[in-house]
């Protein structure tokens, strides 16, 4: 594969999504031949070219995504979720995370595509470490949720693919990723600490590992032509592990604002949550998840070019200008628009 980026077009899935508008934007600065796949048109980057799916299954079309494209780097998936309704949520998960991916990348393989770089999850290799121990790329999978297991049986197909096709896969294994435009349980730590809310968490120890979203696009673009990455399974992190209590008060820090932790026994916090059906954002909280990348590191010659506290401040940055954007434009609503929304 060559080791230039202007002569290859990449497809990248769930371009329109938090990890996927940081990796087209720099890869579009880097002079790649970005197409995105999405499920409406989006405007947002200049250059990019754009293949509308309906969809992701077992039985989506991606002829025309496909068409000329060098490598493929697959984001989109059904994500994991706190609160899933759905009945049968391993069956939700494998049609979009396992049979969609499994289309997708057989798709790509007969279309003459070389790699496929595949971003898969922690989760893979369990919900928490134990005993000093560290994930690392060469454990045995232990995946618990619908979501892990899925991400596992989509990574048995590719490389099943991969021997079969001669089709170049990498699986990159993320823990959680952070950054402007970060959703979910981390905006809402974000917003809370802005609002100056008291937090139960000053006894939180534990010790997990995290990836800025920088970082993590680094590694996904150095894994799309290094020679030494193809049929390759990495973990990546930022290399700087924190408690939950560290985190607060360094997005405190980053945010401006003074911290207001104050300790309450874990053992009380784990029953009050069970009671209200919360017991695994407690789990977030106090668990600990420690990653080891050295393999990514060694054979990649990777380091991350971003560190834990400019990650932490940019987004913290992009908070503070996304307040402000926010209530900029409550206040522009026409009044009988405002009170409904209220």
């Amino acid at each position: 594969m060559a080791t230039g980026n202007q002569s290859n077009r990449v497809l990248v899935t769930g371009a329109n999504g938090f990890i996927g508008r940081h990796l087209c934007g720099e890869m579009l600065r880097q002079g790649w031949r970005v197409r995105a796949a999405v499920r409406s048109s989006i405007s947002s980057l200049d250059g990019m070219e754009v293949a509308v799916i309906d969809g992701i299954d077992g039985d989506t079309d991606w002829t025309n995504a496909l068409r000329g494209v060098d490598v493929v780097i697959h984001l989109a998936a059904r994500v994991h979720v706190m609160k899933d309704d759905v009945a049968d949520p391993l069956a939700s998960f494998l049609k979009v995370n396992l049979h969609g991916t499994e289309n997708l990348a057989q798709q790509a393989a007969h279309a003459g595509t070389k790699r496929f770089v595949y971003v898969s999850s922690i989760k893979v290799n369990g919900e928490e470490t134990r005993n000093q121990h560290s994930y690392t790329a060469q454990d045995f999978p232990a995946p618990q949720s619908p979501y892990g297991i899925s991400k596992w049986q989509a990574e048995q197909a590719l490389w099943r693919i991969a021997k079969e096709s001669g089709l170049q896969v990498v699986t990159i294994r993320p823990p959680l990723v952070y950054g402007p435009g970060v959703k979910g349980n981390f905006y809402s730590l974000l917003a809370a600490l802005e609002k100056g809310v008291p937090l139960p968490l000053a006894g939180a120890r534990n010790i997990r590992s995290l990836v800025y979203v920088g970082n993590l696009v680094s590694v996904l673009i150095a894994c799309t032509t290094h020679p030494a990455a193809s049929g390759q399974t990495y973990l990546v992190c930022d290399g700087e592990n924190m408690s939950t209590a560290s985190l607060v008060k360094k997005l405190s820090a980053a945010l401006g604002r003074s911290n207001r932790l104050f300790y309450f026994p874990e053992t009380l916090l784990r029953f009050a949550a069970a009671a209200v059906g919360r017991a695994d954002q407690i789990d977030k909280l106090f668990g600990v998840l420690r990653v080891n990348d050295a393999k990514l590191r060694n054979d990649l010659g990777w380091t991350p070019p971003y560190t834990l506290e400019q990650g932490l401040s940019a987004t913290a940055a992009w908070y503070h200008q996304n307040v402000k954007q926010y209530i900029l434009a409550a206040k522009d609503l026409p009044t009988e628009t405002h009170d409904r929304q209220k």
